[in-house]
């Protein structure tokens, strides 16, 4: 038996837009949440990252991410969302990342620099990696992991949807059958604020996903600036019980 909860949280920081989408939806196969942040520098974020949030929530419910395969058409119809809304005037695009949650196991799926962190028994056992300059540089060995907070290039992402060629990252299954599984979405936005140390502190400390988004928030307020850019997280919390 699987007990899962779930928060979300989007804020338009400093910015009189907010371009991120936050979408969670309960059904009877299980849980999807999907994350996305319109890219504001190609206009049309926000419309660009409601549609794909929206494409994947439907092929979830309609029975179409029970595998690896089904999961990837349904970011390629997210990106086919993405780009039925461009025009000539606003090459619309957004990131994309999505956890998928039916039966005992979870999977998730990510475009570009929104990122999905994995938490076991209260640990931090993986996080996706950016589709971005500089995660590049981290790969190349150029720079350092916490380097890439802040890093000049941090905005130049190397996928994303409404592009004719991009190729998204699909996780391996993971049971959540024992232990306890917690689940963090966000946005660039969110996670350059917070370390991960402080993910794990803050997560021991709160016994639902909503308080430990907001504390996670209240460490994000403290040190963004007045033009901080929009930010979005949504927390799953897993608990596999024989």
């Amino acid at each position: 038996m699987i007990k899962t909860e779930y928060a979300v949280l989007t804020n338009a920081g400093g910015r009189g837009i907010n371009e991120d989408t936050v979408l969670a939806i309960p059904s009877s196969l299980g849980l999807v949440v999907t994350v996305a942040d319109g890219l504001g520098g190609h206009g049309g974020g926000s419309t660009a990252s409601r549609a794909a949030a929206a494409a994947v929530s439907d092929c979830f419910g309609r029975g179409l991410c029970r595998t690896g395969e089904g999961i990837v058409s349904a970011v390629y119809m997210a990106n086919q969302a993405v780009l039925d809304g461009q025009t000539e005037a606003c090459a619309m695009k957004t990131t994309l990342v999505s956890l998928f949650v039916e039966g005992d196991q979870a999977v998730w799926a990510h475009v570009g620099d929104s990122r999905l962190y994995h938490f076991r028994d209260g640990r931090l056992v993986e996080r996706t990696l950016d589709h971005s300059v500089p995660q590049l540089a981290v790969l190349m060995g150029m720079i350092t992991e916490d380097q890439i907070r802040f890093h000049e290039d941090r905005n130049r992402v190397l996928r994303a949807l409404g592009s004719d060629s991009f190729e998204p990252d699909i996780s391996e299954p993971v049971s959540l059958a024992d232990g306890f599984h917690v689940f963090l979405l966000c946005t660039d936005g969110f996670w350059e604020y917070v370390l991960e140390q402080e993910m794990e502190e803050t997560l021991a400390d709160s016994p639902d996903p909503r308080q430990w988004i907001l504390k996670m928030e209240a460490l994000l307020q403290e040190r963004a600036p007045g033009d901080q850019d929009n930010y979005t997280a949504a927390c799953v919390f897993s608990i596999g019980e024989k």
